[in-house]
């Protein structure tokens, strides 16, 4: 899960905001992967103590200084530490800003999780997240810089891709400003 950002659309931490139900946004997106996927890893900022994230047990942290420049050093901060310590076939990348996911929807991208496909989520004809990427993808994942995301490996990887469409608007819905929040 990318949980590096700094919120600077929404203008505070958006990952300690309390929704609704009492959880934190972050507490909130996490709560889908830790039920359902073995290995949980979140990327964080360089300059911050996990502890005072409240995170639940098991979930490991990578930090890296890069993160700092943008989701794509995010993203291979991440993939170099899954290459490194890793044994998964796939990993599904998640924001730590998208608390509205559905479990069937997970379960339907992970049954088409392969280590030589890229499963994309669709809702309507929009792409979403979280994408997975089968483990012959995390090499390119690793090379990533900008804050371009993984764009760069989706589109040199065309013939990986299965898009899954699914009844999910939560795979798009990510909270970026106050009123993404007043909208969830």
């Amino acid at each position: 899960m990318l949980a590096a950002g700094y919120s600077r659309r929404f203008g505070a931490d958006k990952r300690r905001l309390v929704l609704a139900d009492g959880r934190s946004l972050l507490a909130a997106s996490l709560a889908l992967p830790c039920s359902m996927v073995e290995e949980v890893w979140l990327v964080l900022r360089p300059d911050e103590a996990p502890a005072a994230l409240d995170l639940p047990p098991g979930v490991r942290v990578v930090q890296n200084p890069t993160t700092a420049q943008g989701m794509g050093h995010s993203l291979a901060a991440g993939a170099e530490r899954l290459l490194a310590e890793s044994r998964a076939d796939a990993v599904a990348i998640f924001l730590a800003d998208m608390p509205s996911i559905r479990r069937h929807s997970l379960e339907a991208l992970m049954a088409c999780a392969a280590p030589d496909r890229i499963v994309l989520p669709s809702h309507q004809g929009k792409r979403g997240h979280p994408v997975l990427f089968g483990r012959d993808f995390w090499p390119q994942l690793a090379t990533l810089g900008g804050d371009a995301g993984a764009r760069a490996v989706l589109q040199h990887n065309a013939e990986a891709l299965h898009i899954v469409e699914l009844n999910d608007a939560g795979v798009l819905q990510d909270i970026d400003t106050p009123a993404d929040l007043a909208r969830l």
